[in-house]
């Protein structure tokens, strides 16, 4: 997998698979943290980009907070943010911490490719 180069050394290792397979339907990046105490996404919102995020926590724990809500994620956990105005960022509470960001502007609808019936009595947040 490709690896941008870090900036600072407490900068997670970051994985931009959106830029690495050309997906062009929605972003997607891993982050994995070196140390605990780490900052797997910095401080910020989606204001500009008006993008729906999803963070997988595949390996290790984060902190996050959401609009000043904090948020203890143990993989697996996931985060979801549908409001783009909401602030928020994620810490690793352990080394090797592991996050899956996920993110896409909404749309009216999404055309699923599974039949409707199997998603017949599944609860929606």
């Amino acid at each position: 997998m490709p690896l941008v180069e870090k900036e600072v050394p407490s900068d997670p290792d970051w994985f931009p698979l959106q830029h690495h397979f050309g997906v062009t339907a929605f972003g997607i990046n891993v982050y994995v943290a070196s140390t605990a105490g780490d900052e797997l996404l910095e401080r910020h919102d989606e204001t500009h980009s008006k993008q729906e995020e999803l963070y997988l926590v595949v390996a290790g724990a984060a902190q996050f907070e959401l609009d000043g809500e904090q948020v203890r994620a143990e993989a697996p956990f996931v985060v979801a943010v549908t409001d783009s105005n909401v602030v928020r960022e994620a810490k690793a509470l352990e080394a090797g911490t592991t996050v899956v960001a996920l993110g896409g502007e909404p749309r009216a609808s999404f055309e699923l490719s599974w039949q409707s019936k199997h998603f017949e009595g599944v609860s929606r947040v």
